[in-house]
């Protein structure tokens, strides 16, 4: 099996938008990545996808949602700001099913580390740029390897 967390992509400068942060859109090049992300994923044999309720990210996984027929599940554990045990319990949810999961650049960082307590091996968990993809690979329910896709667009 193998989830995907994907850092929405760009959406411009958050001190730029003067509106609600939550529907903050994708900017030109954040629609370039979406597509990109779709691109890499569209024949994963992805099952679900669930995403932020923030306007960027279900902007990010919708493009792939509608190629595979699929629902933009959202869910506030995803979101900016949740605490890594509140998003770990969103993998735990997932782990026997392809998933794509769209989160934020504080989320992402934070559920990484906590599955590295958890036994997951991986070089460079720090890196989170918009419209990057994380791989990450699940053995017998475990998440035991993450690749890093850096973003193209």
């Amino acid at each position: 099996m193998t989830l995907w967390l994907v850092r929405h992509a760009h959406a411009g400068d958050r001190h730029h938008w003067s509106l609600d942060q939550d529907e903050r859109p994708l900017s030109e090049r954040g629609r370039t990545q979406a597509a990109e992300v779709t691109s890499l994923l569209a024949d994963r044999g992805i099952e679900r996808i669930l995403s932020s309720p923030a306007t960027r990210c279900a902007e990010t996984v919708e493009p792939l949602a509608d190629k595979l027929g699929l629902a933009v599940e959202t869910t506030s554990l995803l979101y900016e700001g949740t605490s890594a045990d509140e998003a770990m319990a969103v993998i735990d949810g997932v782990l026997s099913t392809e998933a794509v999961l769209c989160s934020h650049g504080d989320v992402i960082p934070d559920l990484l580390r906590a599955l590295r307590r958890r036994g997951l091996e991986s070089n460079g968990i720090g890196a989170c740029e918009k419209g990057s993809t994380w791989e990450l690979s699940v053995v017998n329910g475990s998440v035991v390897d993450a690749t890093y896709h850096p973003p193209v667009g």
